[in-house]
């Protein structure tokens, strides 16, 4: 088994996407493991967290689908923080944009970015529906 561990900081994960199969200095503070008293694992609630099992699911569905999740979950994440949903309806909108976006492969780029806009207007439609 093999684990990757660092600090919370998504410019480690965008430097690896960016540099892969390089590896580049992402400016991250590097993990003490010093700091650590003890790691400690548990089975995963996903009644308490359905998001969980929603990217399980999207990493197993069509190719896209991962992309149209994540469009949704930054719209949806947004409109929360400002105050426009409630936190409890992140998944709803997630739920409603996966529903409504077909994805597909993405060949390019472009494409790409295209299902990523896509994904935003019916996550946006989703949070309008669904507002605080």
């Amino acid at each position: 088994m093999i684990a990757q561990l660092g600090t919370p900081d998504m410019r480690v994960p965008i430097a690896c996407g960016l540099a892969w199969p390089e590896r580049i200095a992402s400016g991250a503070e590097r993990l003490d493991f010093a700091s650590l008293s003890a790691l400690t694992f548990e089975e995963a609630d996903v009644a308490r967290f359905p998001g969980l099992h929603l990217a399980w699911q999207a990493l197993r569905a069509v190719p896209g689908t991962t992309a149209v999740l994540n469009a949704a979950n930054e719209v949806a994440v947004e409109a929360f923080l400002a105050r426009r949903l409630r936190f409890d309806r992140i998944h709803a909108v997630n739920l409603e944009t996966l529903a409504a976006v077909a994805p597909s492969k993405p060949g390019s780029l472009a494409e790409l970015l295209a299902l990523d806009t896509e994904a935003r207007a019916a996550a946006n439609a989703a949070a309008l529906r669904l507002a605080a």
